[in-house]
């Protein structure tokens, strides 16, 4: 649910990047900040711990356009991977206006690929979410390893509905910001009273 600052005249929406450990969630975060200009983003926070690049979340608030005579931000968060962490998990999805799904295309991170699916659709409607109705994009990073699965598999396993979905190489920036480009269009399509995801 975006947050509204009158007094500012800005419409605050927040998009999570969802996806297991390792996936690529904190490398889209990085190269989107790393591309965009100085006056439309914020200070990006980022925790860490010895285990996976981000603990809690990466913060990017990032100006976007104008909706109605207010200014547009997005926060983009990423959600921690391992399922230990599942009250950042639940602070983090709270709120949420669009979620990204970054998929790890190799062979043998599939079985990841699901639980952090199954973990996420779970999160959600223990917040009152329903996943059908949320903007959700589908990213499937990694497309270069060697052992990357076939699309066909991936849209099969995660997206049968036929959402929009992404192929990327997020450490090149292959695929990040058309999958933040189209995730902020159906965030704001949704704000404007819109149409099914």
């Amino acid at each position: 649910m975006s947050l509204i600052n009158h007094a500012a005249k800005e419409v605050i929406c927040k998009v999570v990047y969802v996806g297991p450990g390792l996936s690529g969630k904190t490398t889209n975060i990085q190269y989107i900040y790393d591309q965009t200009q100085t006056q439309s983003k914020g200070r990006l926070m980022q925790l860490s711990s010895d285990n996976e690049r981000t603990l809690f979340y990466d913060l990017l608030p990032l100006s976007i356009g104008e909706l109605e005579g207010y200014r547009t931000r997005f926060h983009l968060y990423t959600l921690p991977g391992q399922i230990f962490y599942d009250v950042s998990r639940q602070f983090v999805l709270k709120g949420v206006d669009g979620i990204v799904f970054v998929a790890d295309s190799a062979a043998e991170r599939m079985e990841a690929n699901i639980e952090a699916f199954d973990d996420l659709k779970k999160a959600l409607e223990g917040q009152g979410y329903d996943f059908d109705r949320l903007p959700v994009v589908f990213q499937y990073n990694k497309r270069d390893v060697p052992s990357a699965v076939t699309l066909e598999e991936l849209q099969k396993t995660f997206n049968p509905t036929r959402r929009p979905f992404f192929e990327a190489s997020a450490n090149r920036g292959k695929g990040v910001m058309e999958t933040l480009q189209e995730i902020s269009l159906r965030v704001i399509r949704e704000l404007k009273g819109g149409e099914k995801p």
